[in-house]
């Protein structure tokens, strides 16, 4: 049995054909994942996670929340300075509290779930002929390729846009209560951002639509969200919210900027100096 198979023992592969490339099945899978893409900017792969291993990747991810870098700060929907001057209808100015925290890739054990399942040559396959590209690339950062969002019960991850076009994450604890995803898919383009519709969504207005996804663990999440404004609700009970997110590039080599990691983090190391970033646009972050 080759690595990348080993690596996929833990998908429910008669769902998802991960192990056969090309073949019928894995077309209409991917297929059926283009076309939601195309529609609503999001995908979600239902149990796509065997069951049976759903307390096995809860646990290991559990077991990595006390590495997580926790700090309540102020941002926008764009994760700028929000002392930055601004015009006085501009969606930037609105600030939102930020309580999620991240574990970052140096505190993943390689052995773990997740980790086999980032770096496996088929599953990384399989997502981009999902996304329609011929290749998809780990980040070469060594803190933001492959990370766990922790959202403590009490807070939120507030609206915001993805600095990757292609993600990727897979729940893998689901809070008590709320928790909630919820987005307003290709909002904006890389030619528009449309501040009207965002400053809308933002100060809850009622005038430019909202989805809401109830996501279970074990599911995979292919998502637009460079385009797409989104955020999780706040967390209620006494569970931690886990997701681990899969940051993929179209370019190989790409390292996130010395700013946001440190935001992210608390922390960059010398690869964050100088780091190759992957927008593609000129859009805010």
């Amino acid at each position: 049995m080759s690595t990348s198979v080993a690596a996929l023992e833990m998908v429910d592969t008669g769902r998802y054909p991960l192990t056969e490339p090309d073949s019928p099945a894995w077309r209409e899978t991917v297929g059926r994942t283009r076309a939601e893409l195309a529609e609503a900017g999001c995908s979600v792969l239902e149990h796509f996670i065997r069951p049976e291993l759903h307390e096995v990747l809860r646990a290991e991810c559990a077991a990595l929340e006390p590495h997580a870098y926790t700090k309540i700060e102020k941002v926008n929907a764009y994760n700028t300075a929000i002392d930055e001057p601004l015009p006085e209808d501009h969606p930037g100015r609105t600030i939102m509290e930020r309580g999620n925290a991240f574990v970052a890739r140096d505190h993943v054990p390689a052995s773990s779930l997740i980790s086999r399942l980032y770096t496996s040559p088929l599953f990384q396959r399989f997502v981009a002929d999902c996304f329609g590209r011929p290749r998809l690339h780990e980040l070469a950062d060594p803190l933001s390729g492959l990370t766990l969002n922790v959202i403590a019960p009490g807070r939120a991850h507030p609206w915001h846009f993805d600095t990757n076009t292609h993600t990727v994450s897979l729940l893998t604890q689901a809070a008590a209560e709320g928790g909630t995803f919820e987005y307003c898919p290709n909002i904006r383009s890389a030619a528009d951002e449309n501040f009207p519709a965002v400053r809308a969504v933002i100060r809850e207005d009622g005038t430019y639509p909202v989805r809401h996804l109830k996501l279970r663990p074990g599911d995979l999440q292919l998502f637009k969200g460079r385009f797409a404004l989104h955020r999780i609700s706040t967390v209620e009970g006494a569970v931690a919210r886990h997701s681990a997110i899969f940051a993929y590039s179209e370019r190989p080599g790409v390292v996130g900027s010395a700013e946001r990691t440190r935001q992210l983090f608390g922390r960059v190391l010398p690869a964050h100096l100088g780091g190759r970033t992957d927008r593609g646009d000129e859009l805010l972050d």
